[in-house]
């Protein structure tokens, strides 16, 4: 049968499926049963620094709404200071408790020291690693690329010095070279990467004329821009290299190792399929690694990457121009009407 093991910056995994930050995770009896299914790791939602900071501003107008009507009602509502993040600390406290699976923590803060201090209490609620959401959003023409990526640089480097268990980082595309900057971040000592993170983005209902947040899952191969940058990648991190971003089958979880990835993070697809359907990718993964004689996949990780191909221009942009030259291709899979 095959050996389906793999590490996860340092944490070593029954197999490479790890089921993304998501909502899931607040039901307990889901995650056993992704447990049950297979799943290898699960990374808890974000504590956000921004919902935390909108909660603490809610509640302390709630608590004051009528501070000043009179002096007699002055001290009717009582002066307790909003937990913060202890919700979520105890949320992940039981779910650490009811599963023997890895436990990521995922954070999403603003401020230098408030990445440090939600670090250090998660790594004290006992989760097994950290996961840092670099993320960010220019409004204004003045933030230039280097101020931004020092920040996150200055931000890992504290984090990793402040806790003594894994900590990885999960970037979006959005930067000027992210083959460069992911390099950095490996150098500061990330001890995993994953790429690429996806956001939901804002849309216009043109009838009402007023913004919409729709919850789209992701759609059809949007994996492949990771697939891209997973095969670049591969052999040149300490850290390991985890593929996330739409990835919904066992041919896909495939095709990520094949370029090189250690693991991979899933979520849309148990949200279509429940968690449950983790079973079925791993039965199919471990068939197609019988039926290629493959005994572990170290056997064929990376066997597709920029590394180990012939073709050195499968990866670069002279792939691009020479899909261009065969568009017409196009007509065949969608014939004009």
């Amino acid at each position: 049968m095959a050996n389906l093991s793999t590490s996860y910056m340092g944490i070593s995994l029954k197999n490479p499926l790890v089921l993304g930050a998501s909502s899931m995770v607040t039901d307990i009896q889901q995650i056993q049963k992704a447990e049950k299914a297979g799943v290898a790791a699960v990374v808890f939602k974000s504590l956000f620094e921004e919902q935390l900071q909108l909660e603490s501003l809610q509640m302390d107008e709630d608590l004051h709404e009528y501070d000043n009507r009179n002096a007699e009602m002055e001290r009717i509502f009582p002066e307790i200071e909003h937990a913060g993040p202890k919700e979520h600390l105890l949320a992940v406290r039981k779910l650490k408790e009811s599963v023997s699976i890895p436990l990521i923590a995922s954070i999403n803060a603003i401020y230098e020291p408030t990445w440090v201090e939600y670090a250090q209490m998660l790594a004290e609620n006992g989760v097994d690693g950290l996961e840092l959401n670099f993320y960010r959003v220019p409004i204004a023409t003045d933030a230039g690329a280097k101020s931004i990526e020092e920040h996150q640089l200055k931000v890992l480097k504290q984090v990793k010095e402040a806790v003594d268990i894994p900590v990885s980082v999960k970037l979006s595309t959005f930067y000027t070279n992210p083959l460069n900057f992911i390099a950095k971040l490996d150098k500061a000592g990330a001890d995993a990467v994953v790429v690429f993170n996806r956001f939901f983005q804002p849309d216009i209902n043109i009838e009402d004329e007023s913004f919409d947040f729709p919850w789209d899952l992701t759609r059809d191969g949007d994996y492949q821009v990771t697939l891209r940058y997973v095969g670049l990648l591969y052999s040149k991190l300490k850290g390991s290299l985890v593929a996330n971003r739409g990835i919904k089958t066992s041919d896909e979880v495939l095709k990520m190792i094949l370029a090189g990835a250690d693991a991979a993070q899933l979520v849309s697809t148990f949200y279509k399929n429940g968690v449950g359907y983790a079973e079925t990718i791993l039965k199919e993964i471990e068939a197609w690694m019988d039926k290629k004689g493959y005994k572990t996949l170290d056997d064929f990780k990376g066997k597709l990457s920029k590394e180990n191909i012939n073709d050195e221009f499968v990866y670069k942009r002279a792939q691009y121009i020479d899909i261009l030259r065969n568009s017409d291709q196009i007509l065949k899979k969608y014939p004009m009407r």
